[in-house]
């Protein structure tokens, strides 16, 4: 089904040599072609096949990820906008997005490439800060963005648009901004709801808020949002909770759906609601 292949292994994993020789072994029985990134060339003290990792998505087929889902979200970075799938092998501890098991590795590679799999399109959102000073930055998340203060810093204070019409007036501790796959993540544990993967949609969630009619807000994919900063000290732009920027008051981030969605290769037999009750325990007493 799939001819070449890249690996991304998580760096600092005792069992990574074990688990990427197996796949190694797995792929060379089958006649795949494969390259590896320099942290799956140290795992395994070889360069053979190496590839520098922000080369790997333009010349493969199928990305298979060892790691966790942050793993998962820095390799999304890689990808860009190119279309190559990418499938995930759990080395973490949820596993959202990297949702094979360990164990199972070989056993469910092999359904896949047998063509026992789906496609599942994971939205993705583009970021837009446009600072004060005239300077603009960008960026593309899986999960989310998050607009936050440090540790020290006093509240923020912001103004938040949809498709140019006045939203809300928050004062808080910050604002996520989350596309579906990110429900599970930072906007879950800010009491944010849970959507499933596979809808298109924008939640914005308020982080302590200082107002208690401040509630989530599912929205559009289509929708454009805007968020004026009015005022904050220390506060930061956070992209997939790995990559960002200082932000100060005056400054406007601009939010709206990547035309670029993150393309999945999932096992038919994997479901959305096996993983929430495996993973949160979800509907336990």
């Amino acid at each position: 089904m799939f001819e070449i292949v890249g690996i991304y292994t998580k760096p600092l994993k005792k069992r990574s040599p074990e688990k990427i020789f197996e796949l190694l072994r797995f792929l060379e029985k089958r006649r795949v072609k494969y390259f590896i990134d320099e942290q799956t060339s140290r795992s395994i003290k070889s360069k053979k096949n190496l590839v520098k990792g922000e080369e790997i998505p333009s010349l493969v087929e199928l990305i298979i990820v060892l790691g966790g889902d942050g793993t998962m979200l820095s390799v999304a970075r890689k990808v860009g906008n190119r279309d190559t799938p990418v499938i995930g092998i759990n080395f973490g501890y949820l596993g959202f997005l990297t949702q094979i098991k360990l164990e199972r590795m070989t056993e469910e590679l092999k359904r896949v490439f047998d063509g026992n799999f789906r496609y599942e399109n994971r939205m993705r959102l583009e970021a837009e800060v446009l600072k004060s000073d005239g300077e603009i930055k960008r960026f593309t998340a899986l999960n989310d963005v998050v607009i936050n203060k440090g540790t020290l810093a006093r509240i923020i204070d912001f103004e938040t648009y949809v498709d140019g019409g006045f939203l809300s007036y928050f004062r808080a501790d910050g604002l996520i901004i989350s596309t579906p796959t990110g429900s599970t993540a930072y906007n879950l544990s800010s009491g944010g709801p849970i959507i499933v993967p596979e809808h298109k949609s924008f939640i914005l969630t308020p982080i302590c808020p200082h107002t208690l009619t401040n509630r989530p807000v599912v929205l559009s994919p289509n929708s454009s949002i805007e968020v004026f900063l009015k005022n904050g000290e220390n506060v930061m732009l956070t992209v997939d909770g790995q990559v960002g920027v200082a932000l100060s008051s005056g400054d406007k981030i601009r939010v709206k759906k990547s035309p670029y969605p993150l393309i999945l290769v999932v096992p038919n037999d994997l479901n959305f609601f096996d993983v929430l009750r495996e993973k949160l325990k979800w509907g336990e007493r």
